[in-house]
């Protein structure tokens, strides 16, 4: 995985309520903090309009980040960002620092491919859902992907997959999958269509059924 991304940042050294409105209303400034590693916490500022068009990329949140902090490089990837409820602004970063030695854990995006013509869909009228749009990994920081696909095609109804199913990169595990079997969570699910004859209701039943006895 390469470093497709590049920022820089600022030491913030006043902490205060009123320093943090001035940054955000006057300078166009979000604050942040790096943390991680070795070394204690760092609270930044950066650019909010460079922030906001790194952010209309997804894999900005899956990759590593190039972050120049007062002209020192380092490596890290964003962990949390905090956006105003009710403007949409950015009014928070956090970042990770990471080794190339040490395995980070993050939230990858799914990719669903193939759902047009899926064969519970295009063939049987049936429709899909999704239990989860992403997924937490373990991994070291050059093997983070920047998604993970969801191959539908072959699905027909009644059909599920769960993470277990999920074709995940070399060197990339499933975080949940690590507490055991149990935690083999529920992806996605081709239904059968409203209104369709009793076998298929049937059928959607027994398979519910299935799902709820198995997580017991």
């Amino acid at each position: 995985m390469s470093t497709d991304f590049a920022l820089a940042a600022e030491t913030r050294t006043d902490l205060g309520k009123g320093a943090s409105r001035r940054l955000r209303r006057l300078e166009n400034k979000a604050l942040g903090i790096v943390y991680g590693g070795k070394k204690k916490p760092t609270p930044i500022t950066v650019a909010i309009n460079e922030i906001v068009k790194l952010a209309e990329s997804e894999a900005f949140f899956t990759s590593l980040i190039d972050l120049s902090i007062d002209g020192k490089a380092e490596q890290v990837v964003v962990k949390d960002m905090q956006r105003h409820p009710a403007k949409d602004t950015i009014m928070h970063i956090d970042f990770l620092r990471v080794s190339a030695k040490t395995k980070i854990t993050m939230h990858v995006p799914l990719h669903f491919i193939n759902e047009d013509s899926c064969v519970g869909v295009k063939m049987n009228g049936g429709t899909i859902t999704h239990a989860m749009n992403d997924i937490e990994v373990s991994c070291l920081p050059k093997d983070l992907p920047e998604y993970i696909e969801v191959d539908m095609a072959e699905l027909d109804i009644g059909d599920n997959v769960h993470i277990s199913d999920l074709k995940l990169p070399e060197g990339v595990e499933s975080v949940a999958l690590t507490h055991g079997e149990d935690h083999d969570l529920l992806i996605s699910a081709v239904s059968a269509p409203r209104g369709g004859g009793q076998d298929d209701e049937e059928e959607a039943g027994e398979a519910a059924a299935e799902e709820e006895g198995g997580e017991e």
